[in-house]
């Protein structure tokens, strides 16, 4: 054994040799390289480098633990905004709590110092506007406003193809901007604004701001105040109780640090760092419930799961990665923690769904109406393959290529029948909503205004209409005519115009009510959400039914694949 052992140190030794003497070879051809041939040594070393940069990282991250046991998955560090714009209020305040025998631990720059203050006691964290000096211009190019993140992302591909560098921001609804640190310069901003202009593109605006003030966030520890801009927080249990109102019970419980950081609005965002796992432990509970059947339950943590690797770019713009509400998914922390979907997660750990192995676009919403929506029924962008009409019951009574929902006729037909679906049972199945024209009048000017949309400026409707809807029943187009003109809205733009319908799976029903002028009009539908992917409501039938996660993921997701993370998966 020993003799064993000195071969193999010799052949070590021999081999550690001829390496270094290579090294020293490749340096000197390298010098007397022309430079172009020295150029591209140097970009496939630095290549090789990234690539072997890149390995390391997922083996550190645990992705390429596909082949091993799930046990030896490790976490992945996640950035999630759980208090997006601190300070958009004149007077906000935030108090952040130890758990019991802990202590808080603050860390900040203090001039060129950085300063740690550790202390046993809750820190309110307050914002007061503070004046400037002299009054500041805050200005970008804002190529458009949406509803959602994915047709904001579309729009955003657009204006890279024809090469201007954009960003998405979400002030409040998702907006593309000009990418501000291009576009740096008040002329640069306006040649670019003419330049736009003149291609006939009027919902291309230059949002000018002029501050007299900006929130600035203090808060007090043993008798004195700190204000810095970034404030790191952590505790020594790792746990951290998180109250953005005056009621203990309100408190919430977050595994992980906080990081308190300016944003992209003048504002401030309580970033939680918190592994992908432990995150999911603050989603799963809330967005289908711990009584939730168990195949339900573990479908909903490898979409959970899915949703998050996939989404990882949505903040960027604000130096963090997802949100907490349902622009993203619901993640409210451990205080709902169960021990059914802690197993749930546990027993799924490092799963995905994939499509030619490349992450799947895991969406999801509470209910379908009956019938899955494509991913293009609902926004602009390319079609994905495994998001397309599936219809939402355990057998198939309704032939969708026969009798397609984007015939008016069949549509009416299949709202009305109620049996017979996964959904049948569910509130929000089917509905009817009767609304007078002075508030959907309301509703719908709001909606354009803040679009900044020419066609903002009316004062009466005169008539809507459906004009076109998809294969799976989802308005494509919708008809205004009001007393200054008449335009379409689309696909999700439905949903945002007007406060009653809550999907775009509807008809409209006009109402007299008895008088000769129009009323308003009824929105009578069915579903919750945007219906393109898993019905959170179906799959709770079907685990009820003695579905599997697998089974009920492949149903939704047709032609997908769940695997274990693994480093040959795209994301």
């Amino acid at each position: 054994m020993r003799q064993k052992d000195r071969t193999a140190k010799q052949l070590e030794n021999k081999l550690q040799r001829r390496i270094r003497g290579q090294k020293k070879l490749d340096m000197l051809r390298v010098a007397f390289f022309p430079i172009g041939l020295r150029y591209q040594v140097a970009m496939k070393f630095l290549f090789w480098r990234f690539s072997h940069t890149v390995l390391t990282t997922f083996c550190l991250l645990g992705l390429t633990a596909a082949s091993g046991p799930e046990s030896n998955i490790q976490d992945i560090g996640l950035k999630i905004g759980i208090v997006q714009r601190f300070g958009s209020q004149p007077t906000a305040k935030l108090q952040l709590e130890p758990t019991k025998g802990d202590r808080l631990k603050l860390k900040f720059q203090a001039g060129n110092k950085q300063q740690i203050l550790v202390t046993k006691n809750p820190v309110k964290l307050e914002t007061v506007m503070q004046a400037l000096p002299q009054p500041a211009v805050e200005e970008m190019v804002v190529l458009g406003t949406y509803r959602t993140f994915e047709t904001a992302e579309d729009s955003a591909n657009k204006w890279r193809s024809q090469g201007i560098e954009v960003e998405i921001a979400q002030p409040e609804r998702w907006q593309v901007w000009a990418k501000r640190d291009v576009y740096s310069t008040p002329l640069l901003r306006r040649l670019l604004l003419q330049n736009i202009q003149a291609s006939n593109k009027d919902k291309v605006y230059l949002d000018t701001k002029v501050l007299q003030q900006v929130p600035q966030v203090s808060w007090v520890v043993d008798g004195k105040r700190y204000s810095p801009n970034d404030l790191e927080i952590s505790t020594d249990k790792n746990l951290i109780r998180v109250n953005k109102s005056e009621k203990p019970e309100n408190a919430r419980l977050y595994s992980g640090q906080m990081n308190l950081q300016p944003n992209a609005y003048g504002t401030y965002t309580l970033v939680n760092q918190v592994p992908l796992e432990t995150y999911l432990r603050g989603v799963v509970p809330y967005e289908i419930g711990t009584d939730a059947p168990k195949a339900a339950l573990e479908a909903q943590a490898i979409l959970a799961r899915t949703y998050a690797l996939r989404n990882l770019r949505r903040f960027a713009a604000d130096n963090y990665q997802l949100c907490a509400d349902t622009h993203c998914q619901v993640y409210y922390g451990l205080n709902g923690a169960a021990a059914k979907t802690d197993q749930a997660i546990a027993s799924t750990r490092g799963k995905v769904v994939t499509y030619k192995n490349e992450l799947v676009d895991a969406l999801y919403s509470s209910t379908t109406g009956g019938v899955t929506a494509s991913f293009s029924d609902v926004w602009n962008g390319d079609d994905r393959p495994y998001l397309r009409p599936v219809l939402d019951a355990a057998t198939n009574f309704w032939n969708l290529s026969k009798q397609s929902l984007a015939d008016e006729k069949n549509f009416h037909k299949f709202i009305n029948i109620q049996q017979g679906f996964n959904e049948s049972k569910w509130d929000a199945f089917r509905w009817r909503r009767e609304t007078r024209l002075e508030d959907i009048i309301k509703d719908l000017q709001k909606f354009l205004q803040v679009k900044n949309s020419p066609h903002a400026k009316f004062k009466t409707i005169q008539a809507m209409a459906v004009v076109k809807r998809s294969e799976s029943g989802r308005i494509l187009e919708l008809a205004v005519k009001t007393d200054k003109s008449t335009f379409i809205l689309h696909k999700d733009e439905v949903r945002s115009a007007f406060a009653a319908p809550t999907s775009t799976f509807f008809y409209l029903e006009p109402l007299n009510k008895g008088k000769p002028e129009l009323w308003g009009y009824a929105f009578i539908g069915g579903g919750l959400g945007h219906g393109v992917g898993l019905s959170q409501t179906g799959a709770q039938n079907l685990a009820k039914l003695g579905w599997s996660s697998p089974k009920i993921l492949q149903f939704y997701y047709p032609g997908t694949q769940i695997q274990v993370l693994n480093k040959e998966i795209k994301f």
